[in-house]
């Protein structure tokens, strides 16, 4: 994992620094976590879902290497910015999906052990965007920290990393944001 680490860190730096085959190296490094993110994710969709995980990956993999304004500041920074990007993508998604079904069946995903809000309850992508975006209003710092653990797969290690806060920060703002998040989503109809 440390030469991994550091690797991606290597190659970040190629990549801000104009190097075009940089980003073919980082792929290689990335992809299965990014696989299985999207995995987790689709899986949660109905059966003849039209985005799959392959097409999910590459689509945030080519907005994250296409960011050249972007000072990667490491791995967790990339990861956070990936989150954010797959994201977006599930949500652009989800809203065209519901467009074209003039508002019938909305994208649905199961919140996972790490983020339950409520076990057995399916949660409502774009319900959950909505409430992200309703929680950073309050707190940016707390949507942030749910976003890199739900969509970006971090750690609370990492996501302190990423966030440059210190790990009882990020599970305070963990505890707080899965609350506030429950109450949210809660007074939420499905779709």
């Amino acid at each position: 994992m440390a030469d991994n680490k550091e690797q991606m860190t290597q190659i970040l730096e190629q990549i801000k620094g104009g190097d075009q085959k940089a980003a073919d190296k980082l792929l290689p490094l990335v992809y299965d976590e990014f696989r299985a993110l999207a995995r987790h994710y689709l899986n949660q969709e109905r059966p003849n879902h039209t985005l799959q995980p392959t097409a999910l990956v590459n689509e945030a993999y080519m907005k994250l290497v296409d960011q050249t304004r972007v000072d990667w500041q490491g791995r967790s920074h990339f990861f956070a910015v990936a989150a954010q990007a797959m994201r977006r993508i599930l949500v652009d998604h989800a809203r065209s999906r519901q467009r074209d079904k003039r508002g019938g069946g909305r994208a649905r995903v199961a919140l996972d052990e790490a983020v339950a809000l409520a076990p057995e309850k399916d949660e409502d992508v774009l319900a959950l965007d909505e409430a992200l975006e309703k929680l950073a209003k309050l707190d940016e710092r707390q949507a942030k920290v749910v976003e890199l653990r739900f969509f970006g797969g971090l750690s609370v290690d990492e996501v302190a990393e990423a966030l440059g806060v210190s790990k009882r920060t990020v599970e305070g703002d963990w505890t707080f944001a899965r609350a506030w998040l429950s109450r949210e989503l809660r007074g939420i109809e499905p779709g």
